[in-house]
């Protein structure tokens, strides 16, 4: 898409698994249809959204770089990297652009361990509960952050 705005939709461990790990927390959304959803949302709001995914601390973390150095706004939902990877919180906080911080799920609801997020004090704001509605939402806050930062 010529002349859209390059946004990053970053997913850490098991999100490739969507629609059939655990469909009672997650929905029955695939992986495939999330990628899609991001994408069709995207390009309305005039972005060109490249969706990701990794089982892998360290390419989460070389992404992190890659969207710092680029200054290219990001959606991240860290999987478990969330309460625990000090590494990607650093990375993280390199950003040059806004990062929303987003969860399928609602972690306040969940096991003790998942209330803690170390990405949350790093990132532009945080959305979680929706289900795929949550990438929604953040796509949505991405387009108003860069607005606003476009008006000064």
């Amino acid at each position: 898409m010529s002349g859209a705005r390059r946004v990053l939709v970053l997913n850490g461990p098991n999100l490739g698994r969507l629609g059939s790990r655990e469909p009672d927390i997650y929905g029955a959304t695939s992986y495939k249809g999330l990628v899609e959803s991001c994408g069709e949302l995207g390009a309305e709001l005039g972005f060109d959204v490249e969706v990701r995914e990794t089982n892998d601390e360290g390419e989460m973390i070389r992404w992190l770089h890659e969207a710092a150095d680029g200054r290219v706004p990001v959606v991240l939902n860290p999987g478990a990297f969330t309460h625990y990877s000090y590494g990607m919180r650093d990375a993280a906080a390199q950003r040059t652009a806004p990062l929303i911080e987003v969860h399928i799920s609602n972690p306040y609801t969940r096991e003790e361990f998942r209330h803690t997020s170390v990405v949350a004090a790093v990132a532009t704001g945080t959305i979680a509960g929706f289900g795929i509605g949550s990438y929604r939402l953040a796509l949505r806050a991405l387009a108003e952050e860069i607005a606003a930062d476009a008006r000064g």
